[in-house]
């Protein structure tokens, strides 16, 4: 099936590992070219510019701060001109839970200026991008969590901020068709996918079972399954007519029990 994709530019936030990274594989299938970020680690970036070498752009990136982001677009314009696609993927979650009474103020604002300040920064510069360079069509795709929608105890600071990005969504669908008449804005909610960001508390057996009770289809998504929805989100010819929606790609999650732990380890 033609997504209507190639050719298409996408900047992809934190495109170094899990979800950015498969995304940005997908992307470059297609025939886009990708601009990724990271602000860390770039070696698999560096790999992904060796076997896409015209397609795709790496900028290090800290969202936090708006001359980064601004010089990211910039970047992004002079390889690839007009910015079409915006995946809005970076973010931070704490390797360890915290009680509200226990948390820090110190991390409670960084993991709100990570991952919804950053979010506001990088789709304001999106939506400039989109005023200098003209165009019909243009897509944000917000990437939130299950987190934002049911809660998750001992990380109400990464729950916030996700649950903050309907908001967002709800504001900037309405925004972007004054600057391209057919643009969309919307958002996806992964729930517990295997990613280095979930990787230690997935090999915990006990967790990986009070999790499977609440998901009828009793698995873990991997990042392809969130790539895709992105993906389909993305293209004009296939979700042209969608905007101010939310995808759950979530296994049917729900916030209750579902399972006893016996039906979980029956379904092995």
């Amino acid at each position: 099936m033609d997504t209507g994709l190639s050719g298409k530019h996408v900047v992809i936030t934190g495109a170094s590992g899990g979800i950015g990274m498969e995304t940005a594989q997908l992307f470059l299938s297609e025939g886009a070219n990708v601009t990724g970020t990271y602000n860390y680690s770039k070696d698999n970036l560096e790999a992904l510019k060796e076997s896409w070498p015209e397609q795709f752009h790496m900028v290090k990136t800290d969202q936090t701060k708006e001359p980064e982001v601004k010089a990211l677009f910039a970047s992004a314009n002079q390889a690839f001109g007009r910015v079409d696609v915006l995946v809005a993927n970076a973010g931070i979650a704490n390797a360890e839970g915290k009680a509200v009474q226990d948390m820090t103020l110190e991390q409670w604002e960084r993991t709100l200026s990570v991952n919804l300040t950053g979010t506001f920064l990088c789709a304001k510069h999106f939506f400039a991008n989109l005023e200098r360079f003209k165009g019909e069509y243009a897509s944000l795709i917000l990437i939130g969590s299950t987190a934002g929608f049911f809660g998750e105890a001992w990380y109400s600071d990464y729950s916030t901020t996700k649950a903050g990005m309907h908001g967002l969504l709800m504001s900037l669908k309405n925004e972007i068709v004054h600057l391209a008449r057919h643009g969309r804005v919307n958002l996806v909610n992964p729930g517990w996918t295997i990613t280095p960001m979930a990787e230690e508390a997935l090999t915990d057996k006990d967790m990986v079972t009070r999790i499977l009770q609440t998901i009828p289809m009793r698995k873990t998504a991997v990042p392809s399954d969130i790539a895709g929805a992105i993906l389909y989100l993305a293209s004009d010819r296939l979700a042209g007519h969608v905007s101010g929606q939310t995808i759950n790609v979530a296994g049917g999650m729900e916030g209750r029990l579902l399972f006893t732990p016996g039906e979980i380890e029956s379904s092995d």
